[in-house]
């Protein structure tokens, strides 16, 4: 029986995992759960300039790992899977796909926040039968992108371009030989308590820190993150082919895109329950209780509804 929310799980270790795929190895860690009978795994998928650590919380603490092995990956491009090569969408699902194989998973659940919600819904308009159920956290749809933010959609080609030139010159050895870790962890941490200032002044300066390009390149190499702008807003094949069940979270305060739009994308999937969140662009961050929580009992309704 599935503990109730706020007890804690079975403490379980994390391997750290190497995936040797061409051009690049891909670092991941699975959390393996203690049940005879596992339910299908669950791979988290961060974001934008991001790595695994947006994960660690949460799959530290959720009762999800009394079911499932948990899975956080750093995508190639990213964290300990950095490469200065060109990636793409197509590459991290080939890297997603290949990890499963080696995990024997005819199928996982999967969890991504912004443009790990972009691979995730990659992932299963192309290999349906892989996807157990997908968790999409503030997914971004090209399409939706308000007038103000379009510029970051018509940019897709000189993005493009840039990173190439920002490579050419990784291979003449031009390059920063040291990029800082980034702990997300430890950043949601700060985070929360900026938020909780009663300044608005001060919330808003946060804000803009929490978000600046200036900052993301601190920890990403120019062309990596050019290229994940690329591929944020890539054009998204029909939804309409994904035969599993989904999950949306949407913050309410982002304001970025159309919701009509949104909503009319979100609208192909057969299966799809969307659960509004007060907060910006990071609900893992601001309201990671109230995420967790969510997501546990998404999934356990999806185990349920796979069952009946």
């Amino acid at each position: 029986m599935p503990a109730a929310h706020g007890s804690d799980p079975p403490v379980t270790d994390e391997d750290r995992r190497v995936l040797r795929a061409p051009e690049a190895d891909v670092v991941y860690r699975i959390r393996r759960t203690r049940a005879p009978i596992p339910g299908a795994p669950i791979v988290f998928l961060h974001g934008l300039a991001s790595n695994m650590s947006r994960w660690s919380e949460l799959t530290r603490l959720t009762t999800l790992s009394q079911r499932h092995d948990l899975v956080r990956i750093d995508l190639r491009g990213h964290g300990e899977s950095m490469t200065r090569r060109s990636f793409d969408t197509r590459r991290w699902r080939e890297d997603l796909r290949l990890l499963l194989d080696i995990e024997g998973a005819a199928t996982a659940y999967l969890v991504g926040h912004s443009l790990g919600a972009t691979v995730a819904m990659d992932f299963a308009t192309s290999l349906p039968d892989r996807v157990a159920g997908l968790v999409l956290i503030d997914p971004v749809f090209r399409e939706a992108v308000v007038a103000e933010k379009r510029h970051f959609v018509r940019g897709g080609p000189v993005f493009q371009a840039a990173a190439h030139l920002f490579r050419l010159c990784n291979r003449l050895g031009l390059y920063r030989r040291r990029l800082p870790p980034l702990d997300l962890e430890r950043l949601d941490q700060q985070a929360r308590a900026a938020l909780a200032d009663p300044d608005p002044a001060r919330l808003e300066a946060f804000v803009r820190h929490y978000s600046s390009m200036r900052e993301d390149l601190r920890h990403i190499p120019h062309a990596n993150y050019l290229q994940d702008l690329v591929e944020m807003f890539r054009p998204l094949p029909a939804l309409s082919v994904v035969k599993a069940p989904v999950l949306v979270l949407r913050s309410t305060i982002a304001g970025f895109q159309t919701e009509s739009v949104v909503a009319r994308r979100l609208g192909e999937f057969p299966r799809v329950r969307v659960e509004p969140i007060d907060c910006h662009h990071w609900p893992v961050t601001e309201r990671p209780l109230e995420v967790r929580r969510l997501i546990e009992d998404g999934i356990g309704e999806m185990e349920r509804s796979a069952r009946s």
